[in-house]
């Protein structure tokens, strides 16, 4: 078979969409506050019940109309497991539901009714929390560096609860929660992402409908409250996570861990800029911080991607084409 050389922007052009990919992906989620908090009036428990429900419903028919095929091939999968596995899997699914269920109600009250500020420094320090629970629960090695950045970010903290012991109660809470998740599902990857979340959401569903008839307030009747939850379901939950699921498919994960900081960076912003939140130089001070351990947390792997970025471009520009 002949070699038919490919000019090497072709390259970088296919390996562009996965990167674009899982920017949108967080570039999107940073906005989430605004489809939030125009709906803060409303209680937090009856958003979390339209979610559920809705997420359901759509995934749900995404996953029967699009993907039977997927769903043939999952449920032979795990029906050929030991038992043993098969309960693994069902425990880590179902119990995965739960922490997910709290951190979404946790994060909507936060956002809602603490500040925007709280729900973006959550998810700031998200990344270093998942990275110290797979140390004690999956026994993750983490080298001096990133303890240091651990440390760092811990130093961040007491200096935010010196002025607000309450917003930086609730940022720990949501980070801890949705870490937690994170860390859960890492062991539970035998099966479709996709079909797990369904799996998960359902459960949930199943879960709250008994309390929704004595909990949820009156039906909404306002329309900004059905168009609000609309993009939380499609643009903030669903459209994101095919983005991330399509991404992981040309980068690797500790790419997009690194790109998943664009989320609260852009969340911060809004806070600031959009919704007015104050915040002091103290405050200001421990968001630089959070940063800084950040990327010390992250030094490693972002030296690595820069080598090998600095390696293709040199390479590309001496062959100026790249053969398959």
């Amino acid at each position: 078979m002949k070699l038919v050389p490919l000019p090497f922007y072709l390259i970088y052009m296919k390996q562009t969409k996965y990167y674009l990919a899982a920017f949108s992906a967080f570039f999107i989620w940073g906005f989430f506050s605004l489809a939030l908090k125009p709906i803060a009036d409303f209680p937090s428990l009856d958003i979390l019940f339209y979610r559920v429900f809705l997420s359901v419903v759509l995934l749900t028919l995404l996953n029967v109309i699009f993907r039977k095929s997927v769903i043939r091939e999952n449920w032979v999968l795990f029906q050929n497991f030991e038992p043993k596995v098969k309960k693994t899997i069902l425990w880590l699914t179902l119990g995965g539901s739960l922490i997910l269920a709290s951190n979404w109600f946790i994060f909507i009250y936060v956002v809602n009714h603490v500040s925007v500020k709280a729900g973006s420094l959550a998810y700031l320090i998200c990344p270093i929390l998942t990275t110290v629970f797979a140390f004690f629960l999956l026994k993750e090695t983490l080298s001096k560096t990133q303890w240091f950045a651990v440390s760092l970010s811990v130093v961040s903290c007491l200096l935010l609860s010196m002025n607000n012991l309450h917003d930086i109660f609730y940022s720990l809470v949501v980070a801890a929660t949705y870490a937690l998740y994170l860390v859960s599902q890492r062991k539970n990857n035998q099966m479709d992402k996709l079909l797990v979340l369904n799996v998960q959401l359902l459960f949930i569903a199943l879960l709250i409908l008994p309390f929704y008839p004595i909990y949820s307030g009156p039906l909404p009747t306002t329309p900004l409250f059905y168009i609000c939850l609309l993009c939380i379901v499609v643009f903030f939950t669903i459209i994101p996570l095919f983005l991330n699921l399509f991404a992981l498919k040309g980068i690797s994960s500790a790419t997009v861990g690194i790109l998943m900081y664009i989320n609260p960076i852009i969340n911060f912003a809004i806070a600031l800029l959009y919704f007015k939140e104050q915040i002091n130089g103290i405050q200001l001070f421990s968001y630089i911080l959070i940063l800084i351990s950040v990327v010390i947390f992250n030094k490693k792997v972002i030296l690595e991607l820069l080598k090998k970025s600095k390696e293709k471009r040199l390479g590309c520009l001496a062959n100026n084409t790249i053969y398959f």
